[in-house]
């Protein structure tokens, strides 16, 4: 009993030493592929950093301007720009691309929060289980939202919602609607609603308004990490250090913004205004992943002509089953359930088509993989 209770302990001590060892190497590793730069109480890393941490086979630094390019994206940037381009799409970075010691750096939050998790969504932790796209059709009842020449954003979201849960339907996933009718639901119900669908995402339906009539194009719309201000705040407010419920799914909820807003451009045709963060409660107190679309500006006379259409709605919800459907496929490494491929269904026997990309159009979430270590979030 002696002897065996001392083989035992020496087990102990031995995997011990392995798992500080093991730790070792990570943390070395981590250090050795991310060289951090504190700036302001603020940390950064270069350019360079990123692109040789990803791969991009192509590095132009021309003046202020940045453009990494391999095979499969691309990344754009511009010093004192809060836009980034990724594989063509706009994204509104939490903090300014800076210049420092003559070197180009971009902040650690963007790093990890932004561009990790949509050049590689299959690394996101948990975040392959999904059967259920709860759609939020926005306003409704009293709540008309916003006004446009043709019509109220009450009505045009919940056509838009019904028109995808058909597509999404018939392309094997579990559909619920916080709204079907035309109701006032309040947003903290939408949300607790949307948290009884463990294995669901969250896709609110809008679409814009702008005292400026001149405001055209899509928008997205993800939560803000803690600690970052939503946009168009001068800076960030005590409010803003407040974990979220919804900042659980910080990785997951860009990829998913990153797919529905590549779909959205594709399909609609409209100016690219960017993915952005916000604290809407829709999105704040949701335990899923989720995202808030604007699929363009009714105080915007072409905007509402093309949203008045039922054409322009039946792509809004086509571009939706898109998104979907790539995020799946990105996050798992996989096909999503009842998909055959990207084009056909397979679930109940009907055919959604999906169109096919245009060379120049926008790409959805890429996700190659890559053999580095994933930045410390």
């Amino acid at each position: 009993m002696i002897s065996a209770h001392i083989h035992i302990q020496k087990t102990v001590r031995a995997v011990r030493c392995v798992c500080v060892a093991v730790v070792a190497i990570v943390l070395a590793t981590s250090a050795h592929a991310w060289d951090i730069t504190k700036i302001s109480d603020r940390e950064y890393v270069t350019i360079d950093n990123v692109s040789d941490f990803y791969r991009f086979q192509s590095r132009q630094i021309s003046g202020k301007k940045i453009h990494l390019r391999s095979a499969s994206r691309s990344l754009q940037g511009e010093v004192d720009s809060r836009e980034l381009l990724i594989n063509n799409v706009k994204f509104i970075l939490s903090h300014p691309i800076v210049e420092h010691n003559d070197e180009l750096l971009i902040s650690r939050m963007d790093l990890s929060k932004l561009i990790e998790p949509i050049l590689r969504p299959n690394r996101i932790p948990g975040a392959g289980n999904l059967r259920t796209v709860v759609l939020d059709a926005g306003h409704g009842g009293h709540d008309r939202g916003a006004r446009g020449i043709w019509g109220w954003e009450k009505d045009f979201n919940l056509d838009v919602a019904r028109r995808a849960r058909e597509l999404l339907v018939r392309a094997g996933y579990k559909v619920e609607m916080t709204r079907s009718t035309d109701v006032f639901i309040p947003l903290h119900e939408r949300a607790a609603f949307a948290n009884k669908h463990k294995d669901g995402i969250f896709v609110s339906i809008h679409f814009n308004s702008s005292n400026n009539r001149e405001a055209s194009g899509v928008e997205t719309f993800v939560l803000a990490p803690r600690g970052v201000p939503s946009f168009a705040q001068d800076g960030p407010r005590v409010s803003d250090f407040v974990q979220c419920k919804g900042n659980a799914r910080d990785a997951e909820n860009i990829a998913l913004a990153t797919a529905m807003h590549s779909a959205k451009l594709r399909r609609l045709k409209l100016p690219d205004r960017g993915v952005k963060r916000a604290r809407f409660v829709v999105i704040r107190d949701i335990e899923i992943p989720g995202v808030l679309l604007e699929g363009g500006f009714l105080s915007n006379p072409n905007d509402c002509r093309h949203v008045a259409t039922t054409s322009f709605r039946q792509q809004m919800a086509m571009a939706i089953l898109d998104a979907v459907t790539n995020y799946q496929s990105a996050i798992s490494g996989g096909r999503p359930p009842g998909v055959r491929d990207h084009g056909h269904t397979a679930s109940s026997g009907a055919s959604v088509t999906i169109r096919p990309l245009d060379e120049n159009s926008p790409t959805v979430v890429i996700g190659t993989e890559g053999e580095a270590e994933k930045p410390e979030q």
